[in-house]
């Protein structure tokens, strides 16, 4: 008898018992009275017991090569549920299957018990997972840093149409993947003045005396990569106030305002986004984002200093990545504890906060690109402003020096924004203060030089890079479409798990074989019948699998242009009640995503998409050819079922808005056929894949550009040109869709006429054209399969190893 056996049978053994030593000892159970979830907390408690022996020995070999670390600051880290993820990539995942199966303990349905760790909005935060995982896959030494929201990003209730938000309470029944250090705790200040005093040696120096500190205390989740080969640690901060409770206050009978400063403090770590229209709302904003920087930078230099004499070969040790403007006070926060705390002279620390420091650029909306009032900062953070003043005048002299006394360039590069009163440019902050600006695709790179940043990149020419944004395969195919990636296994061999980045494109071949892409159609429609019982277990739809299934799910923004794929669902809903004889494909348009709580118009827009759903689903004439489902409450697990289902994938944003997209990759990964302007990382996937594997359609961004400065943005003339385009434009004005409240969209309709920023309008009949030509290709099965096989095949650049491997070379220097 072989060995091989024997090892399977002896490790599935060792996992049986570890979960029953689990349940047992951890959870408090005994087997035959464990619930469901007793049983999901023994087995994450089992897995996480692997991970740490991997983590303990990968920390140990840092600290004894002194290997440069990467720490990764973002506001948000979408990681979604962690025990598939976490016993995949450790290779226990068959293993706990048997295990448990000798148990009757059914691992496929315990895993659904797991709560989406509530830490992201969209592809910001699922990037920032994704990087921490390639980071560990790769063996990139690395703590991502962030905020362990006790709430995080609302829970979206669909309650007659509209949004509604709830609280999201995944700590209900606790973490089991985190380790509280309460140990680790910094002291985090706002508010109060700043004095300058002079020292025992007569020179000047700052003081900060703040009105207000809370305790931030670190959270531990290790995150395992790929086969187990290293384990890096994300490291989440929740705020506490110094004293949980003012006892003297108490006991005179002021209960509410014995515990209003522990409310106060505790709100910072309390919920993801909190609605920013309003001061307070800002205010709160502002202060999340200084916790958890200053905490992190504390935290980092503390261990710089562990391992090492001085601060000044910080950079040399150190890369610090700003995912986004939310942690763009670093700059600032950096040069105050260099400086206040450490003493180094300011050149020196401005030398080593730039070289230190990286930003990463997610978007060219000019709202998106955070600016604070100069007020709100004075008050909260009075040295950093002072600070950032500093920045700036250092800055405009250093250029007065070189010659430059153009006024309009001073005003753009700028740290202060002077016209809409005065505010702190933190998008010019982030970029003055890193030694590294990069784009997330090539699109958004060159648009970055020559829009918001064109000014600063002409200072510094060789600042801004691009680094094309990727996905993980482990979680995007392997975890998530295990039938698609039996497939490639069976054909390209088991090598293509640790190495899809090479061998995929190996899959061209099959593309010809008519049996492989009968194969590859018969999966999809496994993965479309699971999700027809979701959508009809969630909002009572039943759908056909057999039918087209066209996908447009992300956040809710008029960029992102839904309500562009809603005019063309309510176009398609009219043509195929009015031209029965059209051989119409039937075809199932599925939308999920949140709007941002203050958001009207795309708040708006969700309840149109569920106004149209209702009308279409239950209109008899449409003969079961068109369903329209929104599935609320999208999450990281609610895009692994529908990812793997989808025919259509719609990456339709206005050209020269989208930076890179993510979704767009999965889709494609996963054989989907993209329809999409030439925006983003469609650009970059247009050239791997070919223009004639995806249906391209729309202007251009230079297009766009043009056609903003040229005739602004009235619609009166697209409307005017296209009779499809009216019709659809007055049956949603007109109430055909809102029957109950005539006028809802008169508002909306008027303002997409009047001044259609995205779009929409100009790129209408293009729209409809191309998907035309989708129907007129899934109408030839042989094309579509061809297709769909060709995407997956050409998918492997858009790995997140790829990309991390480009920022750990070219901006981190931290690849051994």
């Amino acid at each position: 008898m072989s060995q091989e056996p024997l090892v399977r049978d002896a490790e599935v053994a060792d996992f049986r018992a570890a979960v029953l030593a689990k349940l047992t000892y951890a959870v408090g159970k005994d087997p035959d009275h464990a619930f469901d979830h007793d049983w999901f907390e023994a087995i994450a408690l089992a897995a996480r017991d692997h991970m740490v022996e991997h983590w303990m020995d990968h920390t140990r070999q840092i600290y004894r090569k002194g290997q440069k670390r990467v720490y990764y600051l973002s506001l948000e880290f979408l990681i979604g549920r962690l025990l598939y993820d976490s016993l995949s990539n450790l290779g226990l995942l068959d293993i706990a299957r048997e295990a448990l199966t000798d148990l009757g303990v059914d691992l496929e349905r315990i895993r659904l018990l797991e709560p989406d760790a509530a830490l992201g909005n969209g592809g910001l935060g699922r990037l920032a997972a994704c990087f921490m995982e390639s980071m560990s896959t790769l063996g990139v030494a690395a703590h991502g840093y962030g905020i362990r929201y006790e709430h995080g990003l609302f829970r979206q209730a669909i309650v007659d149409g509209w949004q509604q938000e709830q609280t999201e309470n995944w700590l209900n029944f606790g973490n089991p993947w985190e380790f509280e250090r309460p140990e680790v705790i910094y002291p985090i200040s706002f508010g109060g003045h700043v004095e300058t005093v002079t020292d025992s040696e007569g020179q000047q120096k700052q003081v900060w005396w703040p009105s207000e500190t809370v305790r931030a205390i670190a959270y531990d989740t290790p995150v395992v990569g790929w086969r187990g080969s290293s384990v890096n640690t994300l490291r989440l901060w929740r705020a506490r106030a110094i004293e949980d409770l003012h006892l003297e206050r108490f006991n005179a009978g002021d209960h509410l305002g014995a515990v209003a400063e522990v409310a106060r403090a505790e709100s910072i770590s309390r919920v993801l986004y909190p609605a920013d229209s309003t001061e307070a709302g800002q205010e709160l904003r502002l202060r999340q984002e200084y916790f958890f920087v200053s905490a992190s930078l504390h935290d980092l230099l503390r261990r710089h200093l562990n391992g090492n004499d001085s601060l000044l070969n910080l950079a040399d040790k150190a890369a610090i990545q700003l995912n986004d403007t939310h942690p763009s006070i670093a700059v600032a926060e950096l040069m105050r504890q260099l400086v206040d705390e450490y003493g180094l002279a300011w050149d020196t620390a401005w030398e080593i906060t730039v070289n230190t420091l990286a930003y990463t650029n997610h978007t060219l909306l000019p709202e998106a690109l955070e600016t604070w009032p100069v007020g709100l900062m004075e008050r909260m953070l009075p040295r950093h402003m002072q600070i950032i003043y500093l920045i700036n005048a250092y800055h405009i002299d250093s250029l007065r020096a070189k010659g430059q006394h153009d006024v309009d360039v001073l005003r753009a590069v700028s740290l202060i924004e002077e016209d809409n009163g005065r505010r702190v440019r933190m998008g010019n902050l982030a970029f003055l203060g890193s030694h590294s600006v990069n784009g997330v695709s090539g699109l958004h790179t060159q648009l970055m030089r020559s829009t918001v940043f064109s000014e600063l990149h002409k200072l510094y020419p060789d600042r801004i890079n691009n680094k094309t944004n990727g996905i993980t395969f482990r979680r995007w195919l392997y975890q998530s479409n295990s039938e698609l990636t039996a497939m490639l296994v069976d054909k390209l061999g088991p090598e293509l798990l640790d190495n899809p980045e090479g061998l995929l494109k190996n899959l061209e071949p099959f593309a010809e074989q008519p049996e492989f892409r009968r194969a590859f159609a018969a999966q999809r429609l496994n993965s479309k019948k699971a999700l027809a019982r979701i959508i009809h277990e969630r909002v009572g739809v039943t759908v056909n699998p057999e039918a087209m299934f066209d996908v447009q799910v992300k956040r809710i923004h008029e960029y992102k242009r839904q309500l562009l794929n809603l005019m063309h669902t309510v176009a398609l809903y009219q043509a195929i009640r009015a031209e029965p004889e059209t051989d119409w494909v039937p075809r199932v348009k599925i939308f999920a995503g949140k709007a941002a709580a203050s958001y009207h118009q795309a708040k708006l827009i969700i309840k149109l998409a569920n106004d149209i759903a209702r009308v279409v689903n239950n209109d008899p004439t449409v003969r079961g050819l068109l369903k329209v489902v929104f599935l609320p409450n999208y999450n990281v697990s609610l895009a692994e079922s529908i990812i793997p289902a989808a025919d259509l994938s719609e990456q339709i944003s206005t050209a020269g808005y989208e930076a890179s997209g993510t979704s767009n990759m999965k889709f494609g990964l996963n054989g989907a056929l993209t329809i999409g302007t030439l925006d983003g990382a469609n650009v970059e996937m247009c050239d791997f894949l070919g223009k004639e594997n995806m249906f391209i359609f729309g202007m251009t961004a230079a297009q766009v550009e043009e056609r903003k400065h040229a005739g602004g943005f009235s619609a009166y003339g697209d409307v005017a040109a296209s009779h499809r385009l009216n019709d659809v434009l007055q049956a949603i004005r007109g109430g055909v869709f809102s029957p109950d409240d005539p006028s809802r969209y008169a508002g909306l309709i008027d303002s997409l006429t009047s001044y259609d920023r995205f779009l929409l309008c100009a790129d209408f009949d293009a729209y409809w054209d191309a998907q035309r030509k989708v129907e007129d290709t899934w109408h030839d099965a042989d094309k579509w399969w061809r297709m769909a096989v060709l995407n997956t095949a050409r998918m492997g650049w858009f790995s997140s190893d790829r990309t991390i491997r480009e920022y750990a070379q070219d901006i981190w220097q931290a690849l051994e």
